[in-house]
Protein backbone atom coordinates (compact mmCIF):
# COMPACT_ATOMS: atom_id res chain seq x y z
CA UNK A 1 0.00 0.00 0.00
CA UNK A 2 1.33 3.50 -0.80
CA UNK A 3 0.39 7.01 0.66
CA UNK A 4 1.00 10.57 -0.44
CA UNK A 5 1.67 12.72 2.79
CA UNK A 6 2.75 16.16 3.28
CA UNK A 7 5.89 15.56 6.40
CA UNK A 8 7.98 17.71 8.19
CA UNK A 9 11.12 15.77 9.27
CA UNK A 10 11.73 16.26 13.26
CA UNK A 11 14.02 13.70 13.75
CA UNK A 12 16.73 11.65 11.91
CA UNK A 13 18.56 7.98 13.97
CA UNK A 14 21.17 6.52 11.97
CA UNK A 15 20.25 3.03 11.00
CA UNK A 16 22.08 0.01 9.73
CA UNK A 17 25.53 1.29 7.49
CA UNK A 18 23.37 3.79 5.06
CA UNK A 19 19.63 3.39 6.36
CA UNK A 20 17.66 5.74 8.63
CA UNK A 21 14.64 6.28 11.01
CA UNK A 22 12.67 9.29 10.72
CA UNK A 23 10.53 11.13 12.66
CA UNK A 24 7.82 12.67 10.30
CA UNK A 25 4.91 15.32 11.48
CA UNK A 26 2.38 14.77 8.71
CA UNK A 27 -0.70 16.60 7.85
CA UNK A 28 -2.30 13.52 6.50
CA UNK A 29 -1.26 10.52 9.05
CA UNK A 30 -0.34 12.90 12.61
CA UNK A 31 3.38 12.00 13.87
CA UNK A 32 4.53 8.87 12.49
CA UNK A 33 8.16 7.06 12.02
CA UNK A 34 9.59 5.74 8.80
CA UNK A 35 12.71 4.03 7.55
CA UNK A 36 14.50 5.57 5.02
CA UNK A 37 16.67 3.79 2.98
CA UNK A 38 20.37 4.08 1.42
CA UNK A 39 20.27 8.35 2.30
CA UNK A 40 24.00 8.20 3.61
CA UNK A 41 25.19 7.12 0.50
CA UNK A 42 26.60 9.83 -1.30
CA UNK A 43 24.63 11.22 -4.01
CA UNK A 44 21.93 9.51 -2.80
CA UNK A 45 18.67 10.74 -4.60
CA UNK A 46 16.41 11.21 -0.92
CA UNK A 47 19.00 12.26 1.18
CA UNK A 48 17.47 16.02 1.30
CA UNK A 49 14.70 14.50 3.47
CA UNK A 50 16.69 13.18 6.31
CA UNK A 51 18.18 16.84 6.54
CA UNK A 52 16.57 18.65 9.67
CA UNK A 53 13.98 20.99 9.12
CA UNK A 54 13.07 19.43 5.62
CA UNK A 55 9.50 19.85 4.10
CA UNK A 56 8.04 17.56 1.32
CA UNK A 57 6.12 15.76 -0.17
CA UNK A 58 6.21 12.26 0.82
CA UNK A 59 5.63 8.77 -1.07
CA UNK A 60 5.18 5.99 2.03
CA UNK A 61 5.27 2.21 1.57
CA UNK A 62 3.34 0.96 4.39
CA UNK A 63 3.43 -2.64 5.50
CA UNK A 64 1.54 -3.78 8.75
CA UNK A 65 2.65 -0.61 10.59
CA UNK A 66 5.76 0.37 9.24
CA UNK A 67 6.30 2.83 6.95
CA UNK A 68 9.31 3.47 4.30
CA UNK A 69 9.79 6.45 2.55
CA UNK A 70 10.15 5.26 -1.14
CA UNK A 71 10.10 8.62 -3.11
CA UNK A 72 9.63 12.64 -2.30
CA UNK A 73 9.31 16.34 -3.52
CA UNK A 74 10.56 18.77 -1.62
CA UNK A 75 8.70 21.71 -0.37
CA UNK A 76 10.63 23.82 1.63
CA UNK A 77 14.35 23.28 2.89
CA UNK A 78 14.55 25.75 5.20
CA UNK A 79 18.20 26.21 4.17
CA UNK A 80 18.53 29.76 5.83
CA UNK A 81 18.43 27.87 9.17
CA UNK A 82 21.06 25.46 8.47
CA UNK A 83 23.50 28.68 7.71
CA UNK A 84 23.45 30.63 10.93
CA UNK A 85 24.16 29.08 14.15
CA UNK A 86 21.35 31.07 16.29
CA UNK A 87 18.51 30.35 13.55
CA UNK A 88 19.28 26.67 13.52
CA UNK A 89 19.47 25.99 17.70
CA UNK A 90 16.27 27.92 17.28
CA UNK A 91 14.53 26.09 14.62
CA UNK A 92 16.09 22.89 16.42
CA UNK A 93 13.72 24.06 19.64
CA UNK A 94 11.00 24.88 17.99
CA UNK A 95 11.15 21.20 16.08
CA UNK A 96 12.27 19.42 19.56
CA UNK A 97 8.93 20.61 21.46
CA UNK A 98 6.89 19.74 18.56
CA UNK A 99 8.32 16.58 18.74
CA UNK A 100 7.82 16.19 22.61
CA UNK A 101 3.83 17.44 22.36
CA UNK A 102 2.92 15.92 18.95
CA UNK A 103 1.81 12.28 19.79
CA UNK A 104 1.40 9.08 17.56
CA UNK A 105 -2.38 8.62 16.93
CA UNK A 106 -3.87 12.05 17.12
CA UNK A 107 -4.48 14.77 14.79
CA UNK A 108 -1.17 17.06 14.50
CA UNK A 109 -2.46 19.03 11.77
CA UNK A 110 -2.28 22.41 13.62
CA UNK A 111 0.62 21.83 15.12
CA UNK A 112 2.00 20.78 11.38
CA UNK A 113 0.73 24.36 10.45
CA UNK A 114 1.91 25.95 13.21
CA UNK A 115 5.52 24.85 13.01
CA UNK A 116 6.04 25.75 9.13
CA UNK A 117 5.00 28.91 9.96
CA UNK A 118 7.70 29.23 12.44
CA UNK A 119 10.39 28.06 10.61
CA UNK A 120 9.03 30.22 7.46
CA UNK A 121 9.45 33.26 9.82
CA UNK A 122 12.75 32.43 11.19
CA UNK A 123 14.22 32.05 7.80
CA UNK A 124 13.46 35.59 7.05
CA UNK A 125 13.39 37.93 10.55
CA UNK A 126 13.86 38.00 14.27
CA UNK A 127 14.06 33.75 15.00
CA UNK A 128 13.78 34.41 18.97
CA UNK A 129 10.36 36.00 18.46
CA UNK A 130 9.66 33.97 16.13
CA UNK A 131 10.48 30.85 18.44
CA UNK A 132 8.75 32.43 21.97
CA UNK A 133 5.76 32.99 19.83
CA UNK A 134 5.46 29.31 18.85
CA UNK A 135 6.23 27.51 21.98
CA UNK A 136 3.65 29.32 23.72
CA UNK A 137 1.42 28.74 20.99
CA UNK A 138 2.12 24.96 21.05
CA UNK A 139 1.71 24.58 24.73
CA UNK A 140 -1.45 26.25 24.26
CA UNK A 141 -3.05 23.72 21.61
CA UNK A 142 -1.46 20.60 23.96
CA UNK A 143 -3.17 22.21 27.00
CA UNK A 144 -0.54 23.32 28.90
CA UNK A 145 -0.81 27.46 27.78
CA UNK A 146 0.96 29.97 29.82
CA UNK A 147 -1.19 32.65 31.48
CA UNK A 148 -0.31 36.12 31.61
CA UNK A 149 -2.98 38.13 32.65
CA UNK A 150 -4.10 38.99 36.16
CA UNK A 151 -2.97 36.93 39.27
CA UNK A 152 -3.94 33.42 38.95
CA UNK A 153 -4.08 32.99 42.91
CA UNK A 154 -5.54 36.34 44.00
CA UNK A 155 -6.51 38.04 41.11
CA UNK A 156 -4.60 41.08 41.05
CA UNK A 157 -4.07 43.06 38.40
CA UNK A 158 -0.02 42.54 37.15
CA UNK A 159 0.33 44.76 34.31
CA UNK A 160 1.89 47.65 36.30
CA UNK A 161 3.37 45.50 39.23
CA UNK A 162 6.83 45.30 40.05
CA UNK A 163 7.57 42.38 41.31
CA UNK A 164 5.98 39.13 40.00
CA UNK A 165 6.31 35.24 39.99
CA UNK A 166 5.54 32.45 37.94
CA UNK A 167 3.59 29.85 39.64
CA UNK A 168 4.82 26.18 37.77
CA UNK A 169 2.07 23.92 38.88
CA UNK A 170 -0.93 26.57 37.23
CA UNK A 171 1.38 27.79 34.63
CA UNK A 172 0.44 31.07 35.37
CA UNK A 173 2.39 34.49 36.52
CA UNK A 174 1.26 35.76 40.10
CA UNK A 175 1.84 38.66 42.21
CA UNK A 176 5.07 38.67 44.56
CA UNK A 177 2.79 37.86 47.42
CA UNK A 178 1.36 34.44 46.01
CA UNK A 179 2.95 31.00 45.59
CA UNK A 180 5.81 30.97 42.81
CA UNK A 181 8.93 31.23 41.27
CA UNK A 182 10.57 34.60 40.80
CA UNK A 183 9.73 36.33 37.28
CA UNK A 184 10.24 39.72 36.60
CA UNK A 185 8.14 42.17 34.86
CA UNK A 186 9.87 42.14 31.54
CA UNK A 187 9.68 38.47 31.06
CA UNK A 188 5.89 39.10 32.04
CA UNK A 189 5.27 41.36 28.85
CA UNK A 190 7.38 39.82 26.50
CA UNK A 191 5.06 36.93 26.56
CA UNK A 192 2.43 38.76 26.56
CA UNK A 193 3.45 40.29 23.18
CA UNK A 194 3.81 37.24 22.32
CA UNK A 195 0.96 35.62 22.74
CA UNK A 196 -1.18 38.53 21.24
CA UNK A 197 -2.10 40.57 24.63
CA UNK A 198 -1.74 44.24 25.21
CA UNK A 199 1.90 45.17 26.80
CA UNK A 200 4.32 47.62 28.22
CA UNK A 201 6.39 48.72 25.07
CA UNK A 202 9.51 49.71 27.45
CA UNK A 203 9.69 46.40 28.62
CA UNK A 204 10.21 44.79 25.42
CA UNK A 205 14.05 44.31 25.33
CA UNK A 206 16.35 41.42 24.28
CA UNK A 207 17.05 40.53 27.69
CA UNK A 208 13.59 39.97 28.32
CA UNK A 209 13.70 37.49 25.35
CA UNK A 210 16.22 35.12 26.97
CA UNK A 211 14.25 35.86 30.47
CA UNK A 212 11.11 34.44 28.63
CA UNK A 213 12.79 31.72 26.72
CA UNK A 214 14.54 30.60 30.30
CA UNK A 215 11.12 29.89 31.99
CA UNK A 216 8.88 28.77 28.66
CA UNK A 217 12.51 25.83 29.26
CA UNK A 218 11.57 25.38 33.07
CA UNK A 219 8.23 25.23 32.54
CA UNK A 220 8.48 22.32 30.03
CA UNK A 221 10.54 20.40 32.21
CA UNK A 222 8.66 20.79 35.10
CA UNK A 223 5.38 19.59 33.73
CA UNK A 224 6.86 17.26 30.74
CA UNK A 225 9.97 15.96 32.77
CA UNK A 226 11.25 17.16 29.37
CA UNK A 227 15.52 18.15 29.00
CA UNK A 228 15.02 20.95 26.45
CA UNK A 229 18.66 20.25 25.27
CA UNK A 230 18.00 22.02 21.88
CA UNK A 231 16.64 25.30 23.74
CA UNK A 232 19.30 25.36 26.03
CA UNK A 233 22.07 25.37 23.57
CA UNK A 234 19.68 28.67 21.89
CA UNK A 235 20.12 30.25 25.55
CA UNK A 236 23.39 30.13 26.23
CA UNK A 237 24.46 31.25 22.83
CA UNK A 238 22.38 34.38 22.52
Amino acid sequence: MELVVNALTLKAVDYNENDKILTLLTVEQGKITAGIKGVKKAGAKLKFVAQPFCFAELVLAKRGDKYTVINASECESFYDLRMDVNKFYAASSAVEAANALAYEGDDCREIFYALVKALSEMCSGDEKQALIAFLLDLLKKSGYGISAENCASCGKNLLHEDKLRFNLDLGAFTCGECAGVGASRITYNVIRKLDGKSFEEDFITADGEKRALRLIREYFSYKLNFAFKSLSEYIRLI
